[in-house]
């Protein structure tokens, strides 16, 4: 080999080992209970899947060297077509593995289920009695994220706190279109959908500022939907929440119709008063108080429906004011309609 390949190589190498060492292994050095958990999973069927891979790349190489044109020493066995023992290798050993890694699935979908409340903050460190969890209220908007904490009646933009070694019960919405909330040393995505309501029980074990990202397309401003989750001990926590409190800024109804609309790059925002009920409004799509709650128009279904009549109801201003609107629109009742029935009609047509 000529001295300039020799080079060559030596710099590929070298480029290649500080490209590597510049990678950030956040999935598999996570600083959440949950997060390295789910890196162990990843470790655990890699290893399981190299037990055939590994062996399977050096078999083909070898017999690719083996029986090689130019090798007249190989055994020539043009007959050969079958070996018990080598059917039970190539059978039972990947038969093996898939009963290991359906296991260890198994197990693992159970323990890890996000919906499930932690029993423990990390290995060999049970949740203490009587620790409850922070809520946490998430809200994917387009293209930012509003993060509402009912107990302390505060809500922010962008920027997540959490204590250090305290569980944290996430419950994940969004306001039009489906988004992932992942925090990688947290723990996996979870996805948030409007009309609908998803969960995480996660913990934080280490100190420290994380970046969390939506990791589902959602349109423009898609690749600036980030924020930040620090991690704090439990007097740090104590002196955010005060901080926040002294903002001037309140989130209203009104104020999160206007903050929901599309805008990116939003800076990080604090407010110091929230909705008690405004979650539920978002989860319900009903923020807008002219509008009937999902839960509203579910409860009529389950109870048999309005009918035609009900729906007039609902089209008419509400309470007798014009300014508050209808809860549906009048176009619901079509003009191709069947015709309305007197009551001794309907029973007329109803009688045998």
């Amino acid at each position: 080999m000529s001295s300039a390949r020799r080079l060559l190589t030596l710099f590929a190498a070298i480029s290649a080992v500080l490209a590597l060492s510049g990678c950030n292994l956040v999935v598999l050095d996570p600083a959440g209970d949950i997060a390295a958990r789910q890196g162990d999973l990843i470790v655990i069927a890699t290893v399981l899947m190299l037990i055939v891979i590994v062996p399977v790349i050096a078999l083909t190489l070898l017999f690719a060297w083996r029986y090689r044109a130019s090798n007249r020493s190989a055994t020539y066995t043009p007959d050969w077509d079958h070996s018990t023992q080598l059917e039970l290798v190539i059978w039972g050993v990947p038969l093996l593995i898939i009963i290991a890694l359906g296991a260890v699935t198994w197990i693992s979908t159970h323990l890890l289920d996000p919906y499930r409340p932690l029993d423990r903050i990390s290995e060999g460190r049970p949740v203490a009695a009587g620790v409850e969890p922070l809520e946490v209220q998430v809200v994917a908007l387009d293209w930012k994220w509003l993060f509402v904490y009912p107990e302390q009646g505060i809500a922010t933009v962008n920027e997540v706190v959490v204590p250090v070694d305290r569980p944290v019960r996430f419950r994940i919405t969004a306001s039009s279109v489906m988004n992932t909330f992942y925090v990688p040393a947290l723990a996996g995505m979870i996805y948030g959908m409007p009309g609908m309501e998803t969960e995480l029980n996660a913990v934080i074990n280490e100190a420290g500022n994380y970046e969390g990202f939506s990791a589902n397309y959602s349109g423009a401003g898609f690749s600036h939907m980030r924020f930040r989750l620090h991690g704090v001990d439990d007097s740090g926590f104590d002196r955010w929440v005060a901080k926040v409190r002294t903002s001037p800024l309140a989130l209203s109804r009104p104020v999160y119709l206007e903050l929901e609309k599309p805008s990116q790059r939003e800076p990080v925002r604090h407010y110091s008063h929230v909705d008690g009920l405004l979650f539920d409004a978002v989860v319900n799509r009903c923020v807008d108080t002219a509008k009937l709650c999902m839960n509203q128009m579910m409860a009529i279904d389950s109870a048999g429906g309005l009918g035609l009549q009900g729906l007039d109801r609902l089209a008419m201003p509400r309470r007798g004011d014009p300014r508050l609107g209808a809860y549906v629109a009048a176009e619901v009742c079509k003009a191709n309609d069947p015709p309305r029935l007197a009551p001794s009609s309907a029973a007329a047509h109803a009688a045998p």
